[in-house]
């Protein structure tokens, strides 16, 4: 099969396509015959060996871990999927090793979801990393209708999923973006007010008594969330391990199938869109790289296989 590796740590240069074996299905997994995989930061920080002191990494590394595709074959007892299934997995597996961003992937059928008929396979390859980082966060702070729930980073890939994923929990939504964003924020049902110095004030005035709930996407913001949550508010972060002192979660997203499914839910229900900004094929991985490395890019970036 085609795939884009890379046989040791570095940069864009050591991204190439080369022809790997299929995948082996063990029991538990089935393959995807992959249509559309998503990139996601985690991808190039991988590649460059930022977090080799967390996960062991066995090359050459096929990168990727969102994906949307047809499942090819499955796998000794898995009841749950039959070839010809559409479906959507974050693939992540316990090392580093064999991702999305080839022709076909085997997944472990507890990551996998059927595919949203309401989502393009460009949607819904979106998905999975960035949504459900957003669903277990807020599901995890018990978010419901008497929240009012700060989003720290509201207009990035996670952020503006969690909001509407809170919106569709029952909570009130203010958001911290740049202006420019905030018409976006409006229309998914945010409040948006602008970071920076005077963000404590903004809040403030948008909830005198404080917020329930403080969903942190970009980290750094440790004295922001304590300025404006209630007495006896729930937060958590994906991004600063500061919030651990402050009686706050640091969290990671995890491979969830269920989680997956009621996100999936969420957007056959017109509840929750996935914007995408620029579609690439496989063979240009390292432009779609780059283009996520500058950190202005507003939706999903996806590889077409």
């Amino acid at each position: 099969m085609r795939a884009m590796t890379y046989d040791r740590f570095g940069g864009l240069e050591v991204l190439e396509l080369t022809q790997r074996p299929l995948p082996k299905v063990a029991p538990g997994e089935v393959l995807v015959r992959v249509r559309r995989a998503a990139v996601n930061p985690v991808d190039w920080k991988l590649m460059s060996g930022g977090l080799d002191g967390a996960m062991d990494t066995l090359f050459p590394v096929v990168p990727g871990w969102d994906v949307a595709g047809v499942v090819e074959r499955v796998g000794i007892d898995v009841p749950e999927f039959a070839p010809g299934d559409e479906v959507i997995a974050y693939a992540r597996k316990d090392y580093v090793h064999g991702g999305t961003f080839a022709e076909f992937v085997s997944v472990p059928v507890r990551a996998l979801a059927p595919k949203p008929a309401a989502l393009s396979w460009e949607e819904a390859a979106g998905l999975p990393l960035a949504g459900l980082t957003a669903f277990q966060l807020l599901t995890r702070l018990g978010v419901g209708r008497d929240d009012t729930v700060l989003i720290h980073g509201a207009a990035g890939g996670v952020g503006y999923l969690g909001v509407q994923i809170a919106r569709a929990l029952g909570a009130r939504v203010i958001g911290t973006a740049s202006p420019r964003n905030h018409d976006r924020l409006r229309e998914a049902g945010a409040e948006p007010v602008e970071y920076g110095d005077g963000l404590v004030g903004r809040v403030r005035a948008l909830a005198p008594d404080g917020v329930s709930v403080v969903a942190d996407f970009v980290g750094g913001v440790v004295d922001v969330t304590r300025a404006v949550l209630a007495d006896g508010g729930r937060h958590a972060s994906i991004a600063d391990h500061a919030v651990l002192a402050e009686g706050g979660q640091w969290m990671w997203v995890r491979p969830v199938g269920k989680d997956l499914e009621a996100l999936g839910q969420l957007a056959d229900s017109g509840r929750l869109t996935v914007p995408v900004a620029q579609v690439f094929p496989l063979e240009e991985l390292a432009d779609a790289f780059a283009l996520s490395q500058t950190g202005h890019v507003h939706g999903k970036i996806v590889i077409s296989v």
